[in-house]
């Protein structure tokens, strides 16, 4: 009896402290909060769910890229396709350096050489909710695609070593709080220059923070040109105001000046617009303090814009070329004086994205057409159709040089072979 007591006993200490075990490793709701919260600012769904219904975070969503197509891969906690059998020490490795289990190098697609910025409450935190607050979905993304010598991981090694940022984001102390996490959303977890840092001969962000002049100055990422997110006037941030941007992240409309398109609103729909807005006002705070990278841009001067008055880079092109394609095909929605119609067709005069240097945007618009978010507190979603049947080469290039040069836009040219080798890009 004795025994049998004895083995009981046992037993009840082994099933106490399985549970012990268990609640200890139950994270908290308050814990679970956090991390989807930084799920939602490094907008992880985004990357690893397939388009078309694919499930979230199970991976198979390809990255274009000069060296092939980079698939994402599966993060649900499936232990045998996913990562389920990570450790909190595996996870934090992939995070900041960009190795997997069995040392296996990963792409910079990954934005690693930003989520090393990360500090440590909110890696555990979203530690905790990709482990229990994800399902787990046994799907096997299809595999990377990348051409000889570039499958070569080995040589992340020597990238890694070299080029990737190495150090968790530090406070500055000469700049307030807002600015601080501002700075920390940017550069870490939000990863914004992935898309809107223009990229070296390694593949590498031609800067990670302000203390570069190329930080953010834009690029062009899949055949988008993510804008320049710093103070130029002409295709930057210059003249918005804080307010507005944070308006912009939230809604996809800032004020007047401009609306979200291509992969931006994705961003915006699945991250941006779940911010709070402290944070909200936090990155457009950062981002108001990068000065203009002073290279070549449109300009606009709304002194410009009253009839007759019209200026050009390029006054050999007959400006009534591109005004009676305008007429026909974009005035019903954008005026004929370029306002657009507020929180629902873009702005034309002095936008942004209009008066870029870099025209893939404006270009890949007029081909495949677009849309505008669809957020919990901005306007209803529109729509642009694509007019790649409808107009040729040689008017799209017009139209464009049009829309570049009037109501005070002053924008170099769109050429017949300029949108004609986009389109062979796209097959379109």
């Amino acid at each position: 009896m004795r025994g049998i007591a004895a083995a009981s006993l046992v037993m009840l200490m082994a099933m106490a402290a399985n549970v012990a075990d268990a609640a200890e490793q139950a994270p908290s709701p308050e814990l679970l909060a956090r991390g989807a919260y930084v799920a939602r600012i490094g907008d992880c769904a985004g990357c690893h769910t397939a388009p078309k219904g694919g499930a979230p975070y199970a991976g198979g969503l390809g990255v274009n890229s000069p060296f092939g197509t980079i698939y994402s891969s599966n993060i649900t906690p499936d232990p045998e396709l996913g990562i389920g059998k990570y450790s909190y020490e595996d996870f934090v490795r992939v995070m900041r350096e960009g190795v997997a289990p069995g040392n296996k190098g990963l792409y910079p697609a990954m934005p690693y050489a930003s989520f090393v910025k990360m500090n440590e409450d909110d890696l555990r935190a979203l530690y905790a909710y990709m482990m229990h607050g994800v399902p787990p979905v046994h799907y096997k993304p299809p595999p990377t695609d990348v051409s000889f010598p570039f499958n070569q991981r080995w040589a992340l090694r020597v990238w890694r070593w070299a080029i990737a940022p190495k150090k968790v984001y530090e406070p500055r102390p000469e700049r307030d709080a807002t600015w601080n996490r501002g700075a920390y959303i940017v550069q870490g977890p939000g990863h914004c220059g992935a898309c809107h840092t223009p990229r070296g001969l390694a593949y590498q962000e031609r800067g990670y923070d302000e203390s570069s002049k190329t930080y953010l100055s834009g690029a062009v990422t899949d055949n988008w040109y993510a804008m320049n997110l710093r103070g130029d006037p002409g295709s930057g941030l210059g003249r918005m105001s804080t307010e507005e941007i944070a308006s912009f992240l939230k809604t996809g409309h800032g004020g007047d000046k401009t609306i979200a398109f291509g992969t931006m609103v994705q961003t915006i729909e699945d991250s941006l617009q779940y911010l709070n807005d402290d944070d909200l006002t936090a990155i457009a705070t950062y981002l108001k303090t990068l000065p203009a990278t002073g290279a070549a841009d449109g300009t606009f001067d709304p002194s410009l814009a009253p009839p007759g008055r019209l200026k050009t880079r390029a006054p050999d092109t007959p400006p009534g070329q591109g005004a009676a394609v305008y007429a026909t095909f974009c005035a019903q929605c954008h005026l004929d004086t370029g306002q657009g119609v507020p929180k629902a067709f873009p702005r034309l005069a002095g936008n942004p994205a209009v008066i870029s240097e870099d025209t893939t945007s404006l270009i890949r618009l007029i081909v495949e057409g677009g849309n505008s978010p669809d957020t919990q507190h901005g306007p209803p979603r529109q729509n642009m159709p694509g007019f790649a049947g409808r107009l040729s080469d040689l008017q799209i290039g017009q139209v464009l040089s049009y829309i570049r040069s009037s109501w005070g836009n002053d924008a170099r040219p769109v050429t017949t072979n300029d949108v004609a080798s986009f389109r062979s890009k796209i097959h379109k």
